[in-house]
């Protein structure tokens, strides 16, 4: 028999009012991110939504709607687009970030003390083709426990040039 699939993929089913989820940075600039909300693929490259810098699903905390999913180039794009994106959330929002290739060269102190606000403990030390998944809610007053991030280094790198991908899954309350 195979064993039971729960939301997402997780191993056991997340208990009430709460969502199941899943986080998977991309891996290199070969293979995309992927962010998975109560089953449902709200990003990934067979969506063909996905895209070098930040991804990122913003999805209401009470239902678990999605409200908006974007990707943000951070190596040749324009940050004030991201600026635009995370300035007006609403209490509540919760905020999925899975990055790919680069997440960090044009973010600014602005961009960086946004994702600080949703919870982030590394955004403000992000670096150049670091690997970092997170999930955040606006108006937290602690840190996440949802977030993982492997430092861009020549030595430990998995792939020629980029850390390890990640991937982080839990249940988030409502």
């Amino acid at each position: 028999p195979r064993p039971p699939r729960f939301k997402c993929g997780l191993p056991r089913p997340c208990p009430p009012a709460h969502f199941a989820f899943r986080l998977v940075s991309g891996a290199a600039n070969v293979i995309g991110p992927k962010i998975c909300l109560e089953d449902r693929v709200l990003m990934s490259s067979v969506k063909n939504n996905v895209g070098r810098g930040l991804n990122i699903a913003l999805v209401n905390g009470v239902n678990g709607e999605l409200i908006a999913a974007r990707a943000f180039d951070m190596w040749a794009g324009d940050v004030e687009e991201l600026l635009k994106f995370l300035r007006p959330l609403h209490e509540g929002t919760l905020v999925l970030v899975a990055s790919y290739d680069d997440p960090a060269t044009k973010l600014t102190e602005e961009s960086r003390r946004l994702f600080g606000e949703l919870g982030s403990a590394v955004a403000m030390d992000l670096a150049f083709r670091d690997s970092w998944v997170f999930l955040g809610a606006k108006g937290v007053q602690e840190r996440s426990p949802f977030e993982q991030h492997v430092r861009n280094s020549r030595g430990s790198n998995k792939y020629e040039g980029w850390p390890e991908a990640l991937e982080l899954e839990g249940c988030v309350p409502r």
